[in-house]
């Protein structure tokens, strides 16, 4: 393994001294393959677009992150920032320099990539999406070959920038960010193969969202009573880290669980709510859906700007699960609502 990873850390100090130019670039990608951005942003947009689409977005986000992070702990993957410090492969010899950035100092396991792993999954179901608007509207064979064609060229370049981007910030080694890749899309293919997760009941989301905690809190008090620290990483990012701040704890491993768990049951809530019931019964125009968006992802980005100090890690934890869940309810039921009242009022008032 230790020649895999210095050909790794060879290419990330290759691409950080050859495409310096490119940090902003690499950074955006990272952002952006950040399951934040599926939650705060594709979400709502597809939500009131195609809501089968969004819910399969959550899904294949939550179930793809919540697999990740078991395979992290049972791979025990390595960061280039921290091995290139504490390998003896290099001997006596000079060690690579490598640059580190804000995003950098991720606290859990390397393998596999989590954003090459969340980027392909939601990809592959935004492209399989419109594909299939494309099948629904008799879209001519040729014209649909070139789509296809288009989306799927459209969707590796993405990720190839994204992979790029995890190797460029010495966060991932090029062998996890492809196997994150491959993972991504294997996940996102099964989940969609589910027709139960349309039509799933507030029962079934409380379940799962109770399983999937359970397991993984449960799995890591077993292999920590074996003598297994699964938290093994978050010292040597604290230790190798060059700047104390840019070591995050939601980048940790249960942070991501909560964060995850929030969603999921947010979402149940907010499909199960009577507030959304009464909304979805009504028959709501196109202006109506685009100001859904709209107003959802302005709510969103405010929710956004909310942080908390990770003081106490409990609340830091409790905190992280309210704020996804109040993230789901915002475009699946607080808006619609909002606004079909607003409507209901104006038409009274004209009435008058």
């Amino acid at each position: 393994m230790d020649l895999l990873h210095s050909w790794g850390v060879e290419l990330s100090a290759h691409l950080q001294a050859t495409y310096g130019r490119y940090e902003g670039l690499f950074s955006l990608a990272s952002t952006v393959a950040d399951l934040h951005t599926t939650y705060f942003c594709f979400f709502p947009i597809w939500f009131h677009l195609r809501r089968h689409t969004a819910l399969r977005l959550i899904w294949v986000a939550v179930l793809g992150d919540w697999f990740n992070m078991v395979l992290k702990w049972v791979l025990f993957g390595e960061r280039p920032y921290w091995w290139v410090h504490e390998t003896r492969f290099y001997g006596a010899g000079p060690a690579p320099s490598l640059q580190q950035f804000p995003i950098t100092c991720e606290t859990g396991p390397g393998s596999p990539s989590g954003h090459a792993m969340g980027a392909a999954g939601v990809w592959y179901v935004m492209v399989t999406a419109l594909l299939a608007v494309a099948t629904e509207k008799r879209c001519p064979p040729l014209l649909y070959r070139f789509l296809q064609i288009g989306l799927w060229v459209l969707m590796g370049l993405v990720e190839l920038v994204v992979c790029l981007s995890r190797v460029y910030m010495a966060a991932h080694f090029p062998h996890q960010v492809v196997a994150g890749a491959i993972a991504g899309v294997l996940v996102a293919e099964v989940v969609s193969k589910e027709k139960w997760i349309y039509s799933a009941s507030m029962k079934q989301y409380f379940y799962a969202t109770l399983f999937l905690t359970s397991f993984a809190v449960g799995f890591y008090l077993v292999l920590k009573a074996v003598g297994v620290d699964l938290l093994w990483t978050l010292p040597k990012a604290q230790k190798w880290c060059v700047r104390a701040e840019w070591v995050h704890l939601d980048s940790s491993p249960f942070a991501s669980l909560l964060r995850n768990m929030g969603t999921l049951f947010g979402l149940g809530l907010g499909l199960h709510s009577p507030l959304y019931t009464e909304t979805e019964k009504k028959k709501t125009s196109s202006g109506f859906k685009m100001g859904c968006i709209v107003v959802s992802l302005f709510l969103l980005q405010l929710l956004d700007g909310w942080t908390f100090p990770p003081g106490n890690l409990m609340t830091f934890y409790f905190l992280s699960f309210g704020k996804n869940a109040v993230a789901v309810l915002i475009p699946t039921m607080l808006v619609p609502r909002a606004l079909c009242w607003i409507c209901e009022g104006k038409k009274e008032y004209k009435i008058l």
